[in-house]
């Protein structure tokens, strides 16, 4: 399954990348949210691919969701299809942006890729082994090297959404103390703690399950977590929300190995 995920994100990469070059009108979608046409394509290439493969396995992807398509009973596993996560990075010509695949089972994200098209990097997890890719200028896989999360030291090594940050991620960051902060934009951010290039992640703003799925899971892989305020584990397929949409998720911290922190009351 790692195998299809991987091959369907080289190809919905390279068809985002084509959309970046040739440029695109940007729509907004019912929340405001840009949506462009390299958002739609890659979805239609990673729909039909996980469809051929495993046609009992359901799918809920971003933009089927927005454009109101049912949403199929869940069972016990599912796919999570972000197919251009950092659309604002994209429209504004930055590079973070990403397309993101993942399994659930039983509420937790156990497969998961992160491909970065425009930087190359590109990231896959599956239980007890998380991996970055090496790619080259054709999207090919040319090597592979195992990652894992690192023992969080001080000063520690925070990563910030570029786009989306709030009050709140500024507090929580103020009360860590010493900090080094990283900025970067989708779903990189669980990565960058997987890698041991950063030790925690916190998001106090509104996210979906498929802008964190994929991230989640090779963060996992890796030997990280990610828990609500609460100290619980995020789960995936939330759905019937009392005051909140389906698949929406609560305010997350995640961390890499020993990066200790204190949740907000």
């Amino acid at each position: 399954m790692l195998g299809v995920f991987e091959r369907l994100a080289l190809d919905a990469g390279r068809e985002v990348m084509r959309v970046f070059h040739e440029g695109c009108a940007v729509d907004s979608k019912s929340d405001s949210s840009p949506v462009t046409e390299a958002d739609r394509e890659s979805e239609k290439i990673i729909l039909a691919g996980l469809r051929a493969a495993y046609p009992h396995i359901p799918c809920v992807a971003e933009e089927e969701v927005a454009a109101g398509v049912a949403t199929p009973d869940l069972d016990n596993a599912f796919f999570l299809i972000d197919p251009l996560d950092g659309t604002k990075e994209f429209v504004n010509r930055r590079t973070d942006f990403t397309v993101n695949i993942a399994l659930i089972r039983h509420g937790v994200p156990e497969v998961g890729v992160v491909f970065a098209p425009c930087t190359g990097r590109f990231f896959s997890g599956r239980p007890g082994k998380a991996e970055m890719l090496e790619i080259d200028g054709e999207f090919h896989i040319t090597g592979r090297q195992p990652i894992a999360v690192r023992a969080g030291g001080m000063p520690l090594a925070v990563v910030a959404s570029r786009s989306h940050n709030t009050p709140e991620t500024d507090a929580f960051i103020r009360d860590l103390g010493t900090a080094d902060i990283v900025s970067v934009g989708s779903s990189l951010k669980f990565c960058l703690v997987a890698a041991a290039e950063a030790d925690v992640y916190p998001r106090f703003g509104r996210t979906m399950e498929w802008d964190t799925a994929a991230g989640d899971a090779v963060l996992r892989a890796a030997g990280g977590m990610t828990r609500t305020l609460d100290g619980q584990p995020l789960v995936y397929g939330k759905r019937n929300q009392a005051g909140d949409s389906d698949f929406a998720n609560p305010h997350f911290i995640a961390t890499g190995k020993r990066a200790t922190v204190n949740l907000p009351p």
